[in-house]
């Protein structure tokens, strides 16, 4: 299937860029679709539209206005279901029902938000007689939102849905390995016929020009990134001297506890699929599981014998239960990180049914046995799983804490008071109990410690798009005449 070129798009016109590239189709290595670069100029015109355009009026205090083209983008993104699913499938390799998934996020997100946009509410208060105080929620102003591939369309939306509900202008900065879905879906949410122009902007670029030109714009107020926490260091040194709003979703070491008396029928799956979506390619995916020594033989054994027969397939292949990873150099990087473990109970391969010239490699099981061992606390960002065993609540929940990262965990059991103490143990922003990666419109998500700063999704979504503002008035006392 071919694909549109995936042109910028500024002040309501798509422009061209000093240069193309091709993005490549994880499942078969060949080139997926081609894009427009950005560079630096582009960046900067993109940020002073967004700039008149919240400026101007009509968009930051129209509350109304914007709920109803927030409707009118998730109707235009379910139009477009069929062709978005087949071209992010192509660019990022996720399996087809993971971005048919991706699709009903967004357009859930869109909808939540368009009904947020109209209940965004301020407060008063007397402090003393005849002074009123108000507080009044107003948008922050320009936003730049960037986005990564592992997941192009739910990952735009959860920004970009609370950004223009609060009443900001945004700027979009795309990832290089999807620049395509990116460009349909702004061309979707764009067609609608009462968003101003230069609200909505999309930069392309190939390497971190163009991010960094957004991170340092003087006229950029807020930053929602998701990525890792590497380059969040270095939007945090870019943005320092403008001292942008951050909001920062980083990486994750999501652990899954699994005590013996967990229903083991309806806990491997979920495990399974928690592990794998998306190659494993996922912050909150499951990376370690951690199970109670009485029962750790037998799920050690059922987990490597499901990992084991896993299909891994091209993500579009009906048949597939996990797909590639990105490229060829993520796969090189976890096969090197393969090449010195030890304890290895699955190993990590070339799936003999996927074909040769994809970037391909089965889930990997490795046994730990040692906290500081770097498998257990570094995230690897593929389907490499490790497996520990605990002995007590309290060794469950100080393995759990033992990493610098606390996006999110799972805990698995049917003592219910357990699963409530340990997930109140646990240093984490998501805490599901005998479920995983259950993410939604409402539910806010977000890490402690190195997993980031601020929350996604939900009300708290809206908090890095806005600034509350204080009005003080000493208007007087009319006091009551008395008959």
């Amino acid at each position: 299937m071919k694909f549109d070129l995936a042109q910028n798009y500024v002040a309501g016109q798509w422009h061209n860029g000093p240069e193309t590239l091709e993005t490549i189709n994880p499942s078969n290595g060949k080139p997926a679709s081609v894009y427009e670069v950005g560079d630096v100029d582009i960046a900067d015109a993109a940020v002073l539209a967004a700039r008149r355009a919240f400026e101007k009026g009509g968009w930051a205090n129209n509350p109304r206005r914007r709920s109803a083209v927030l409707l009118s983008m998730a109707d235009a993104i379910e139009k477009i279901r069929a062709p978005l699913v087949a071209l992010a499938v192509a660019e990022c390799g996720k399996r087809t029902p993971e971005i048919q998934g991706e699709v009903n996020a967004a357009v859930s997100e869109l909808r939540y938000y368009a009904g947020v946009a109209r209940t965004i509410f301020g407060r008063t208060q007397e402090v003393g007689e005849g002074q009123l105080s108000i507080f009044s929620r107003e948008p922050i102003g320009v936003a730049a939102i960037i986005v990564p591939w592992n997941a192009p369309i739910t990952l735009l939306i959860r920004s970009l849905g609370p950004a223009l509900a609060a009443g900001c202008a945004v700027v979009v900065k795309p990832a290089p390995q999807t620049s395509a879905t990116n460009a349909m879906m702004i061309k979707a949410l764009v067609s609608v016929p009462d968003l101003p122009s230069g609200v909505l902007n999309s930069v392309n670029e190939r390497g971190s020009e163009v991010g960094q030109a957004l991170v340092a714009h003087r006229e950029v107020d807020a930053i929602s990134f998701t990525g890792s926490r590497h380059t969040a260091g270095r939007i945090f040194e870019a943005s320092a001297p403008t001292l942008k709003r951050l909001n920062l979703e980083l990486g994750g070491k999501a652990p899954a506890i699994v005590f013996a008396d967990a229903d083991i029928e309806r806990t491997l799956p979920e495990i399974v699929r928690g592990a794998t979506a998306a190659a494993g390619q996922m912050c909150t995916a499951v990376t370690r599981v951690l199970v109670e020594e009485s029962a750790y033989n037998l799920f050690a054994d059922r987990l490597a014998e499901r990992l084991r027969t896993l299909k891994v397939l091209p993500a579009d292949h009906p048949n597939a239960e996990m797909g590639p990873v990105i490229d060829r150099s993520n796969r090189d990087r976890l096969c090197t990180i393969l090449e010195g473990a030890s304890n290895v109970l699955v190993e990590g391969c070339h799936p003999d049914d996927a074909p040769s010239s994809g970037f391909y490699l089965s889930p990997c099981l490795i046994a730990v046995d040692d906290i500081a061992n770097p498998l257990a606390r570094e995230e690897l960002f593929g389907p490499i799983v490790t497996i520990e065993r605990f002995r007590s609540e309290e060794e469950a929940v100080h393995s759990s804490n033992a990493t610098d990262y606390g996006l999110a965990a799972s805990v698995w059991t049917q003592d219910g008071a357990r699963a409530q103490r340990i997930a109140r143990s646990i240093k984490a922003g998501t805490v599901w109990i005998n479920s995983h990666n259950r993410l939604f419109a409402e539910a806010e998500t977000g890490g402690y410690k190195q997993s980031g700063i601020g929350r996604l999704h939900g009300m708290m979504g809206l908090d890095v798009f806005m600034e509350t503002k204080h009005i003080f008035s000493d208007v007087g006392f009319v006091p009551a005449t008395v008959f």
